[in-house]
């Protein structure tokens, strides 16, 4: 049995660790949008191709168990996120080529199934080195740096992006230095992480390697109300699954085709400056929320808060503002209200993946929270192309119906973290 290492703060690792999460998952599902959009590829294609892109984060749970049962957890992301470091690189080399399309995609694919295993195996950490009061505690400290990786993505890089596109005059190597940056950063957090996480597995460890595959599927969708629950994961976020692969494409898109017409740097900085004050407030708010009155009271809430600011890109599409404020005003309002409403989703998924297997049952259900992602997001180019700006975005608002009432009627496992007397 391995000690547990006292000496290592949660304060430090889990911000680094999760901060790692973001930030690759970010470029190869996000950033990747923005590159291509750049690069001239279609709206059909980009929304094809990047929700694909979701497809490791889906079937994670087929090799899920092999991070439950061989090694350790912190063998398993230090690895993924040094090869991540090597994808990033690959993919900032073949950006100049005449077949980029095809050679950065092999690089985003290898990316997104080491990105996917990284998770795995650091969310694994998170569950086995914390108690479970301080899996409670620490969930809105956890999803906030998350978040500010995914923020660090759509912000800082982007910016860097659309700095170099202005003084190369050349996208293509403008995104080539860019990506070998990610590269650089992505060795630099591999580098801290190996020297801030604790060297700790549980008591359980052994018991799980004795334990067959099936009997690690099998235990999760025999878990009480699994129908109900796999619903609520799938549906929570049918909108959001939509509107995050066509809003960087709407605010780039030139005015005369119905976006609004900004700069790769302005997008970046609307999203990598107050997009990130907005959603740290939103992500610490929600995990305090939780905290302190459990999660039955803050569902609804939280479940409109992250998909009625989505109604606002309505506005933003029919009239078009030039003055770049109004963007940043849905900016700030979205990324807040992301912020506050994800809480609630990851706190139910820490339940639905309770017990023995938690490591490969928390794969499972982040699996089915990427399906809900992928499948929608694989159309959204299309719906796009055929409903123009304005129409999607309706269509985006009622696509929240579901999510709506699925939270309605959600059971929970357990108030996780709620106070009691």
């Amino acid at each position: 049995m391995i000690e547990k290492s006292s000496n290592r703060n949660p304060w430090v690792w889990i911000p680094s660790l999760y901060l790692t999460e973001g930030i690759p998952y970010i470029v190869i599902i996000a950033v990747s949008v923005i590159m291509y959009k750049k690069l001239g590829i279609s709206n059909a294609d980009i929304g094809l191709y990047t929700s694909l892109l979701y497809l490791p984060w889906v079937i994670k749970p087929i090799w899920s168990p092999i991070v439950d049962l061989f090694g350790t957890k912190r063998k398993w992301f230090l690895a993924m996120q040094l090869i991540l470091s090597l994808v990033f690189l690959g993919v900032g080399l073949t950006t100049t080529g005449s077949s980029f399309f095809f050679m950065t995609l092999a690089f985003f694919w290898m990316g997104a199934f080491a990105s996917a295993t990284n998770d795995i195996a650091s969310d694994g950490m998170y569950l086995i080195a914390l108690k479970p009061e301080q899996q409670s505690f620490f969930v809105g400290l956890r999803g906030t740096f998350f978040r500010i990786g995914m923020i660090t993505g759509q912000g800082l890089i982007v910016m860097i992006a659309g700095y170099l596109e202005t003084n190369l005059c050349d996208n293509s190597k403008a995104w080539s230095y860019t990506m070998i940056t990610v590269a650089l950063l992505m060795l630099i957090l591999t580098a801290f992480n190996y020297l801030s996480t604790p060297n700790v597995e549980e008591s359980t460890d052994r018991a799980a390697r004795e334990a067959s595959f099936g009997k690690v599927f099998t235990t999760f969708f025999t878990k009480k109300n699994i129908g109900i629950s796999l619903a609520f994961v799938l549906l929570y976020r049918l909108g959001e699954s939509q509107l995050v692969k066509m809003a960087s494409p709407f605010l780039l898109e030139g005015r005369q085709t119905g976006g609004l017409g900004l700069s790769t740097s302005e997008v970046g900085f609307l999203y990598g400056t107050i997009g990130v004050i907005a959603l740290l407030l939103g992500g610490i708010l929600g995990g305090i929320a939780i905290s302190r009155d459990g999660l039955g009271k803050w569902m609804i809430p939280m479940a409109l808060s992250l998909n009625l600011p989505n109604l606002l890109y309505i506005g933003l599409a029919h009239f078009q503002p030039e003055n770049i404020f109004f963007a940043g005003t849905v900016v700030v309002v979205e990324q807040f209200g992301y912020g506050f409403g994800f809480a609630a989703y990851m706190v139910f998924l820490i339940y639905l993946a309770e017990g023995l297997f938690k490591t490969s049952h928390y794969a499972l259900a982040t699996g089915f929270m990427a399906m809900g992602m992928m499948l929608p997001g694989m159309l959204s180019g299309y719906v796009q192309e055929w409903l123009g700006y304005t129409g999607f975005f309706i269509w985006v608002g009622i696509a929240m119906i579901p999510a709506l009432a699925i939270a309605a009627s959600v059971k929970y496992p357990r108030e996780f973290g709620k106070k009691t007397d």
